[in-house]
C-alpha cells in the first residue's frame, strides 16, 4: 500500500494548520498503513521523553552564571513514577546545598526535567535569557538558578524555603503527547511553603516553539511577577488578563 496522500484529499489543507489528527485515512474499521505508522512514532516519543535523562553539565553550560543542581528523594526513574510524592521532596543533601546560598531573593528559578527532560534541554535557557535580564531590569534579586532532577512542580516550593526566595518559578518538562513530546510548562507561585497547593500557582504550559515560543512565555511570566508582586497574591485570584486590551491604555 502507497503511503502518499490521496489526490484530491479534502482535510490535507487543513491537516497543515494542526497538529491534531483529522480526517484520517482508513481501511475497513482500522486506521490506514501511513497514519498507524505516524501514531506508532509519535507514541514512540512521548515514551522516549519520560524516560529521557537531563544532561545536566550540558543545562548548565546554557544558562550560564551560578546554577546549582540538586536531587529530588526520588533514587531512581522508575521511583520517581511510580511514588510522585518523593519528587515533591529535596534530599537532605540538596536542602544543605541550597541552603548554603540562602539570602532574602525575590525569586527562585528551578528548572526541573519533570516528564520530559528533553524540553527543558532544549527550552529553558531561551526563556531564561529573555526573562534574566528584564526582571533584573526591573529590580527583582534573582537567586542562582537551580536545576532539580527527577522532580514535580512542588519541589519548587522546598527549593524556595531552602533559599529565602519570596517567589518561586519553576520550568518543567510536561508530560508528552503525541503532537508534542517536548512541552514545557512554567508554574509561579507567591510566597511558597509547606502549605501551598495547586490553587496558589499560575501556569503557563505548552511552551515550546510550534505552541507558545520561549520568549513570549518569558515577557508573559515578566508580567504575571509583576502582578503578584503589586498584589501580594498568586494562584487563582489572580487573573492572567495580560492580553486584555482594556489594559493597553488609549490607542
Amino acid at each position: 500500500m502507497s503511503l502518499t496522500p490521496r489526490a484530491n484529499d479534502p482535510w490535507a489543507r487543513l491537516r497543515g494548520l494542526t497538529p491534531a489528527r483529522i480526517g484520517l485515512e482508513r481501511a475497513g474499521a482500522s486506521l490506514a498503513t501511513g497514519p498507524l505508522l505516524a501514531l506508532r512514532l509519535a507514541h514512540a516519543r512521548a515514551r522516549d521523553a519520560v524516560d529521557a535523562e537531563l544532561d545536566v553539565p550540558r543545562l548548565r553550560d546554557d544558562l550560564g552564571g551560578t546554577v546549582l543542581s540538586v536531587a529530588s528523594a526520588a533514587p531512581d526513574r522508575r521511583s520517581y513514577l511510580l511514588r510522585p510524592d518523593l519528587g515533591r521532596q529535596l534530599t537532605s543533601d540538596a536542602a544543605a546545598t541550597l541552603g548554603h546560598h540562602a539570602e532574602a531573593w525575590d525569586l527562585a528559578i528551578a528548572v526541573v526535567d519533570g516528564l520530559s527532560a528533553g524540553a527543558v534541554q532544549a527550552h529553558a535557557a531561551p526563556l531564561l535569557g529573555v526573562l534574566g535580564p528584564s526582571l533584573q531590569a526591573e529590580g527583582w534579586r534573582l537567586a542562582p538558578a537551580v536545576v532539580v532532577c527527577q522532580g514535580r512542580v512542588a519541589i519548587g516550593d522546598a527549593v524556595a524555603t531552602c533559599l529565602h526566595a519570596g517567589a518561586v518559578l519553576v520550568l518543567i518538562g510536561e508530560r508528552p503527547g503525541l503532537s508534542a513530546p517536548d512541552s514545557m510548562g512554567a508554574y509561579l507561585t507567591w510566597r511558597p511553603g509547606a502549605a501551598t497547593t495547586d490553587a496558589d500557582r499560575n501556569c503557563l504550559s505548552n511552551i515550546r516553539p510550534a505552541g507558545l515560543p520561549p520568549a513570549d512565555a518569558a515577557r508573559k511570566i515578566a508580567w504575571m511577577l509583576g502582578r503578584m508582586r503589586a498584589r501580594g497574591f498568586s494562584g487563582v485570584r489572580l487573573k492572567d488578563d495580560a492580553d486584555d486590551p482594556r489594559l493597553s491604555g488609549p490607542g
